[in-house]
């Protein structure tokens, strides 16, 4: 695959913020929004991974040189409760523990990643940190 050009990237980007902003809401806010850097935090003290945090991660996406890193926590914070319910064709994006590496966007991509956000936002609200 050819490199991909910036504003391919930034295509990808939009398209995938379009999906995760409509989660800015309640206790999901940003850290970060300029061009080519989105993230949602819950902000809120929670009991998380053995520890009483102030804040909890919950996506993330970042333009890299030749993809759009999709950070996508909840996989990474309950991967027995939400692996099982991601795409196997999202899967095959999965880069290490929580990142996917998004290099073309489709109709079917963007699908699988709503669901996912769903699916993650659930497990999150049932979790109690948003």
């Amino acid at each position: 695959m050819a490199k991909l050009t910036q504003t391919e990237l930034l295509d990808i980007f939009n398209a995938l913020k379009a999906v995760v902003k409509p989660y800015e809401k309640g206790v999901l806010k940003p850290h970060i929004e300029i061009e080519g850097k989105y993230d949602l935090w819950a902000q809120k003290t929670v009991f998380a991974q053995g520890k009483t945090r102030d804040e909890f991660a919950f996506v993330g996406l970042i333009l890299q040189s030749n993809y759009v890193g999709f950070y996508f926590m909840p996989i990474y914070t309950n991967p027995p409760e939400v692996t099982p319910l991601i795409a196997p064709g999202l899967l095959r994006h999965l880069k290490g523990k929580s990142c996917f590496h998004i290099k073309k966007i489709d109709t079917n991509t963007l699908k699988e990643i709503k669901a996912a956000m769903k699916v993650g936002y659930e497990q999150y609200k049932k979790n109690g940190w948003v």
